[in-house]
């Protein structure tokens, strides 16, 4: 195992070189940069006028201003380097996980991070949870009733749900039950009420779920579908296999065969994708859900940073997924060996 586990983290340090080397490179030639943006944002402030879009590309902007003075911007941002030596000396703070300060909000990118969490550890869990306990047991009952009136039904209402996009059904829930022409039922801004401090334990929870549930209904009805299908299709492969006329030939029970025989197996391709995606749940953002009800995460930041040339956290969060990605792959590896022990390392790394 440990060899297999060696190897593997061997190979993430490349991997994740050369994402960042990648990026790296492509924030090189967008136009808009920081530096570009401050010459353009200090030439309107001196005109007394407003800053026109073609003023921020390449240097236009710097005709007026004192050369001394652009080194100085430059020096500001760290851009008075050549591009290898700020890479490296990148590169050489990520690994301490020193992702420096955000250009746009100007404060640490892991205060940053870490202030929007709640809202994407709000909406990623939760719909975790809901899609993995509902579609599990649904898919379950599918296959046994395959072809039966319930899985028709209940087939096509989960693609109704899937092929209806995930914003679209969150503005029709405004439009329903959030005030727009219909119902106000419930709030439309947040994680919590304005008087959350002010209210009871009870009160707070009512509170914090009352205001999550037209955003994890609506990031969560388009998941439902795969991981049902999933499963469904899953048991059924293991349903039709001989060892279960076996089974059921030696007079095992119904129960018995699904659940002591088919499920052990049929469970393997639900339980390896369980740990990328509980560590994904944690740090997933929407940023059309998060605009539409007005919630401030981790998708919203990620728009906010690319819109706004915000290197520090465009490349100190990709950085962080990266990790977290390879980890996740890893883990889901290793899952198929501790669900199904005939499964070796060395099948796992030749697949």
């Amino acid at each position: 195992m440990f060899p297999y586990i060696l190897r593997r983290i061997l190979l993430m340090i490349p991997t994740l070189f050369g994402i960042m080397l990648l990026t790296f490179t492509v924030t090189q030639f967008v136009p808009g940069g920081p530096v570009e943006r401050m010459i353009a944002d200090l030439e309107g402030s001196a005109s007394g006028g407003e800053v026109s879009a073609s003023a921020t590309t390449l240097y236009q902007g710097s005709r007026g201003l004192d050369p001394e003075r652009i080194e100085q911007i430059k020096a500001l941002y760290g851009f008075d380097k050549p591009p290898v030596e700020r890479f490296f000396s990148m590169m050489k703070n990520y690994i301490l996980f020193d992702f420096g300060s955000s250009y746009y909000h100007h404060q640490s990118v892991v205060d940053l991070v870490i202030s929007k969490l709640p809202v994407s550890m709000s909406l990623g869990l939760w719909t975790f949870i809901i899609v993995y306990s509902t579609c599990i047991p649904l898919g379950i009952k599918k296959a046994i009733r395959d072809g039966s009136r319930f899985d028709v039904f209940s087939s096509t209402i989960i693609l109704i749900g899937y092929a209806i996009p995930g914003f679209v059904l969150a503005i029709v829930f405004i439009v329903l039950f959030g005030g727009g022409s219909f119902w106000n039922i419930f709030p439309l801004r947040g994680l919590v009420s304005d008087n959350w401090h002010e209210l009871g334990l009870m009160a707070q929870i009512l509170d914090y779920l009352w205001h999550m549930v037209l955003p994890i209904t609506a990031s969560t009805v388009g998941s439902l579908a795969v991981m049902t299908l999933l499963t469904k299709n899953s048991f059924l492969e293991e349903i039709r296999k001989q060892y279960v006329l076996t089974a059921r030939a030696k007079g095992l029970s119904e129960n018995q065969v699904l659940y002591h025989h088919i499920f052990r197996n049929a469970i393997i391709p639900i339980i390896t994708g369980f740990p990328g995606s509980f560590i994904t749940a944690f740090f997933t953002g929407s940023l059309l859900i998060e605009t539409i009800f007005s919630l401030d995460g981790l998708g919203l930041l990620a728009y906010e940073s690319i819109l706004n040339r915000d290197y520090p956290v465009v490349l100190g969060t990709l950085y962080f997924f990266t990790i977290l990605g390879l980890i996740s792959r890893l883990l889901s590896d290793l899952s198929y060996v501790v669900v199904d022990p005939r499964i070796t390392f060395d099948s796992v790394e030749s697949s």
